[in-house]
């Protein structure tokens, strides 16, 4: 099956909905991460699943699931949000886990924090019940050059 990333990429910008992203990404659907919006803002989605727990005796997210949705939210961000003409690609990011992230929904929010011709640094933390208390946060630089 051929996806036409152009056509897809364009169409989430006119219309600020990345959904159409990520429904074409595999690894997105798996982990059940979805995009919606608070005002202006895209918030990233990780619905729970069982396949998603890393401890089973807590139980509790596995890094790796929490560190996914930080970085897919704030790849997300710069497609729909920046000026970028560019897909971006991941130069570093730094993870914090701040605590466990309990087996429920968990969501994440982006602010793009500098944006130059070459590279857009974006911050992201994940919450669950409460935006104020972060399980995991994130610094995210990403390559949008041509």
């Amino acid at each position: 099956m051929s996806v036409d990333l152009n056509a897809l990429l364009a169409r989430a910008r006119s219309t600020g909905d990345a959904t159409v992203l990520l429904e074409a990404i595999p690894y997105a659907r798996f982990l059940g991460l979805g995009i919606e919006r608070e005002g202006e803002v895209p918030i990233g989605v990780l619905r729970f699943g069982e396949h998603l727990v890393g401890d089973a005796t807590i139980p509790a997210l596995h890094g790796g699931t929490l560190a996914a949705l930080l970085e897919s939210t704030a790849i997300m961000a710069v497609l729909v949000d920046a000026k970028a003409t560019g897909l971006p690609r991941t130069i570093t990011i730094t993870i914090d886990y701040l605590r466990s992230g309990r087996a429920i929904d968990t969501r994440c929010r982006p602010r793009i924090v500098r944006q130059g011709r070459r590279v857009v640094v974006v911050a992201v933390e994940a919450y669950q019940d409460d935006a104020e208390k972060p399980v995991a946060t994130a610094v995210v630089h990403l390559l949008v050059a041509d």
